[in-house]
């Protein structure tokens, strides 16, 4: 009995391995590198920059390659015309989101950063819906923006010249854009317990691009099985969910339905209007995640912006002063900056895309997947793949850009210094999975960088040629380096 039961476990193990490897040889992959088992090409990584990696490979494999991180397919996009061809032009096949391990566990498989199919469709009209009709993109967003810039220039002020880390002077203005739709309030910049939150929220990039965390999404079941950081991360992530958890309780107990007055307060409405929808994915799980979505992505992203746009104004100085310049002309020194002014300041929004440009904050792309069986470039991705749609690439690519490795302003302005558009500037991604905060994070940058140069020059004790302005780490996303930066007053300067 015992030898027969073998035989046919030999013989079902037999028929799945022709299965298999019939299947395999019935697709017709995307070039690339040998793999070891288990391992797959990750000894072959820059761990610091991956992305580095993947740009030396796609000379030899082309465009369109397999790599595996690991024992999981990933298939790399390389370059404007290809990840647009993918993103854009097959907007539909490429729609799936990548199940990533640290953010599974994170947001426990709910929310909108990586649901797919019917999930993702709902949450993300509504999102879009409810955070326009809060205002952004809108008037009432640009005036919520104006007073928070406000509040930011009277803390740079505190410094009086002394020498600081701008890190959370920027994360608290930013995130208290995104505080003020979500939760419908402010905080203070003295509050220590926001302090505390923003300095999770900081970490989650950090690890996130570091090659622990970049371990953790290759291989989870054996990372958690180790000692190590990863676990008092996690606990400290879960401080910023209890905190999430909270507004929302204390909605509840004020939610006037035929008042909203921000996301929660609609989403809450909803939940209760379709509690008895069995296909419903308006219910208190995708709630939260999706806060916790919008809380992290809305505070981190678009503050890391605005501190390396300072790093690169004191790298150079001569650029600052042009920006000024133009700001004393335009508008002065005592309107606060709109959205209307942008038109008549071509070279700072030349600037503001060109940071964007070289800072390349997101240069894997947040992954793709491949919800079915996708024909690409005569290519098969099967079910299932990891897609790295390459933003880096597409932002360096050298048929679009004039320098691509240099920080260079032209890139966005014509001979006759009009502000000119480049199709291949897309670091916000493209298509249907595209950032739904782009519209707010345009307005943030423009406000706060205009708000910060009219009344303050920057500088570093150690002068330009001490700022490097290459990442600290390049993992999931490309982190500037700490730097001390001195604050001076227009009127007043610095006196020593």
């Amino acid at each position: 009995m015992e030898m027969s039961s073998t035989v046919i476990l030999l013989g079902l193990l037999a028929i799945l391995l022709l299965v298999i490897r019939q299947r395999s040889r019935a697709y017709k992959l995307p070039p690339g590198p040998r793999a070891l088992p288990l391992l797959g090409n990750v000894l072959t990584l820059d761990h610091r920059a991956p992305f580095k990696t993947f740009l030396k490979l796609s000379k030899i494999y082309g465009p369109v390659m397999t790599v595996y991180l690991g024992p999981q397919r990933v298939v790399v996009l390389v370059g404007y015309d290809t990840v647009k061809e993918a993103l854009i032009d097959q907007a539909d096949d490429f729609i799936g989101r990548a199940p990533v391990a640290f953010a599974q566990t994170v947001l426990k498989g709910y929310g909108l950063l990586i649901s797919n199919g019917e999930r993702w469709r709902q949450l993300r009209r509504f999102t879009l819906t409810t955070l326009r009709d809060f205002g952004m993109g809108r008037k009432r967003m640009e005036e919520w923006i104006q007073e928070e810039s406000k509040h930011l220039l009277d803390s740079f002020r505190e410094t009086s010249c002394v020498p600081f880390d701008p890190t959370f002077h920027l994360s608290r203005a930013v995130s208290n854009v995104i505080c003020a739709l979500v939760f419908g309030q402010r905080f203070s910049y003295d509050d220590s317990n926001f302090l505390h939150l923003l300095n999770i929220i900081s970490g989650v990039l950090r690890f996130a691009s570091s090659g622990w965390g970049q371990l953790y999404n290759v291989f989870p079941r054996l990372i958690k099985l180790l000692p190590g950081y990863h676990h008092s991360f996690m606990e400290e992530v879960e401080e910023v969910r209890t905190f999430a958890l909270g507004k929302v309780q204390k909605h509840m107990e004020t939610l006037d339905p035929s008042d909203p007055q921000d996301f929660i307060d609609c989403f809450l409405i909803r939940l209760k209007k379709e509690k008895d929808s069995p296909s419903t994915e308006f219910h208190y799980d995708n709630m939260i995640a999706t806060i916790l979505n919008l809380f992290l992505a809305g505070t981190e992203t678009t503050s890391t912006t605005v501190r390396y746009t300072l790093l690169l104004l004191i790298k150079y100085p001569q650029i600052q002063e042009h920006m000024q310049e133009e700001i004393d002309t335009v508008i002065g020194r005592d309107k606060s900056p709109s959205m209307e002014d942008r038109k008549s300041l071509p070279f700072v929004d030349a600037v503001i895309h060109e940071v964007q440009r070289y800072v390349d904050l997101v240069p894997l792309n947040v992954p793709h997947y491949a919800l079915h069986d996708i024909m690409f470039r005569g290519y098969t991705i099967p079910k299932d793949t990891v897609i790295f749609p390459m933003l880096h690439s597409v932002l360096r690519d050298e048929t679009h850009w004039e320098s691509p490795w240099s920080f260079n302003p032209t890139h966005f302005l014509d001979k006759n210094g009009n502000f000119k558009k480049n199709p291949a500037f897309l670091p916000f991604s493209a298509g249907k999975r595209s950032c739904v905060g782009e519209s707010l994070a345009r307005m943030e940058l423009f406000i706060f960088i205009v708000s910060l140069l009219q009344h303050f020059t920057f500088s570093t004790p150690g002068g330009p040629d001490s700022i490097d302005p290459t990442p600290e780490i390049s993992g999931f996303a490309s982190l500037p380096r700490k730097y001390q930066l001195v604050a001076s007053t227009h009127v007043r300067g610095c006196v020593e």
